[in-house]
């Protein structure tokens, strides 16, 4: 059998491969391509970007070189729905085709809103949105930071609304609002506000102003990322947000300390009115000095009318005067009293004591010296003869002559203690003698008998007791008058009369003529 011969053209695999790829390359040189992003794991370490877009019924691969992956306006996340722009090609090692993405963006705002959407979500779940974590902002900041285009009318605007309303320090620093790199600019710029140390060259910003003009939602998209939201987050120094118009919202809105409406809104919000400062103090001053001189006014009616209310100072002396002088006319009679009271106790006692009672006293006490005496004398020599019998034992067991000697010279210095005592014991008695007669002496002098005999008289009432006073006696008590030479009974026949009353003498020291 003899083979059919045909006439058509061999290609090896790589001509065939090549050629595929030139048609598919001159084919679709530019396309657009909607899709949703699948398999997306972030960067590959090369810095390229590999992933696949697909619909409902089939899947393309992607790739992003490292060139155009850092020029993109948003990241790729998985599941969003993107338009991306670039060319087909083909990869002859696996003969597989695939879009090389140049540009890519989200497929219309409602994408964008979902994604905004599930960003804010996500980073509210993380508790950055909190409003515990939220710090008042300084009523008067010394330093403001801005961070925001230098180039753009919104410095101006914030720059003039300060200098109208309280002048401070203001340091700019200089991003993009705009672009690939305007998130990470946005977050380096308020994390390098906040490593500045205290008291540094540059001085340390009191608040920060993070400030941007309106825009589309894909011109606003930066400070959507999640650098610029966690560095907001992050700041130590209090931070307001003033990104857009006043219906525009990002993300850094949340996580700020105060939202703005518009970047001049945030220089109003940051720093008081200078001259509405200045006269609401001068207002304070002059209420101040207002309610102080009506406070001072009311103390002082107050005064007057408590000076009114005082009695004059004679009043106020008056009793205290009367007490004085009632006072200084009792004291004599009181002292009078008083030495009779002492007088009558010191006769009493003087009464108890004789001259009897002492001589019995003397009389045994001596007895008991010499019964005493004797004693010491007899116990004394038998003490002796003791020790004198215990020496001669030893003397005669020892055989030493010197001993005996010794023993008469401790008898004769014992005899001499002996008359010693005597002689003390005579000059003791002596002393005790002369003390207590000097004590009768005394008690005779004091006694109130003395007085009886000088015509005076001692009243006592029915219990005993002394009679001091007329204004004690009642009428029928019973009385006792002692006399030098005895004691008589009377009754009492009226209370006591009460004195007239006299002006009170003139006090004078009491003499020994007064008191008896």
């Amino acid at each position: 059998m003899t083979e059919a011969v045909s006439n058509a053209s061999e290609y090896s695999v790589s001509e065939i491969s090549m050629a595929l790829k030139r048609t598919v390359e001159d084919a679709f040189g530019y396309v657009r391509v909607r899709g949703e992003i699948s398999g997306y794991r972030g960067p590959h370490s090369s810095g390229h970007a590999y992933f696949a877009l697909k619909d409902d019924r089939a899947k393309l691969e992607a790739v992003i070189w490292k060139g155009n992956f850092g020029k993109l306006r948003f990241r790729p996340e998985e599941g969003m729905e993107v338009i991306a722009t670039g060319k087909l090609t083909t990869f002859p090692g696996s003969s597989k085709y695939q879009i090389v993405i140049e540009s890519l963006e989200p497929a219309g705002i409602g994408a964008l809103m979902a994604l905004l959407e599930e960003r804010r979500k996500k980073l509210a779940a993380e508790g950055l949105f909190d409003s515990a974590r939220k710090r008042p902002i300084p009523y008067l900041p010394r330093v403001i930071g801005v961070v925001t285009s230098p180039t753009g009318a919104v410095i101006r605007d914030i720059l003039h609304r300060l200098a109208d309303r309280f002048p401070v320090h203001v340091l700019v620093w200089p991003v993009r609002v705009q672009g690939e790199t305007s998130a990470a600019e946005v977050a380096a710029a308020i994390a390098g506000f906040n490593a500045l140390p205290e008291g540094g060259k540059i001085p340390r910003p009191d608040v920060l102003i993070v400030a941007r003009g309106g825009g589309s939602l894909e011109d606003l998209w930066g400070f959507n990322e999640e650098i610029v939201v966690r560095a907001a987050a992050a700041s130590d120094i209090p931070l307001i947000s003033a990104v857009g118009h006043e219906t525009d919202t990002t993300l850094i809105d949340f996580a700020s300390d105060l939202r703005a409406p518009t970047p001049t809104g945030a220089a109003e919000m940051a720093v008081p009115v200078r001259s509405e400062l200045l006269a609401t103090t001068g207002d304070l001053d002059r209420r101040l000095a207002g309610a102080m001189a009506r406070h001072v006014e009311a103390r002082r009616r107050e005064l007057r009318a408590a000076v009114r209310a005082l009695p004059r100072l004679d009043d106020l002396l008056a009793i205290p005067r009367r007490s004085f002088d009632e006072l200084a006319a009792r004291i004599g009679r009181a002292l009078s009293a008083n030495t009779l009271a002492h007088r009558g106790r010191l006769e009493r006692t003087a009464g108890r004591l004789s001259t009897a009672s002492l001589d019995r006293l003397m009389t045994r006490a001596g007895d008991r010296l010499t019964a005493l005496s004797d004693r010491q004398g007899r116990a004394l020599e038998v003490h002796a003869e003791r020790k004198r019998a215990v020496f001669a034992r030893i003397s005669g067991r020892l055989r030493i002559e010197p001993l005996s000697e010794r023993v008469a010279r401790g008898r004769d210095r014992l005899g001499q203690a002996d008359e010693r005592g005597a002689r003390a014991f005579i000059r003791v008695t002596e002393r005790l003698r002369d003390r207590l007669d000097r004590a009768w002496r005394l008690a005779e002098t004091l006694s109130y008998r003395s007085v009886l005999a000088r015509g005076f008289a001692l009243v006592t009432d029915a219990e005993g007791r002394t009679v001091r006073a007329a204004a004690t006696v009642t009428s029928g008590d019973a009385l006792t008058i002692e006399f030098q030479d005895g004691k008589i009974g009377a009754v009492a026949a009226g209370g006591a009369a009460e004195p007239k009353p006299k002006k009170a003498p003139k006090a004078k020291p009491p003499t020994q003529e007064s008191l008896f």
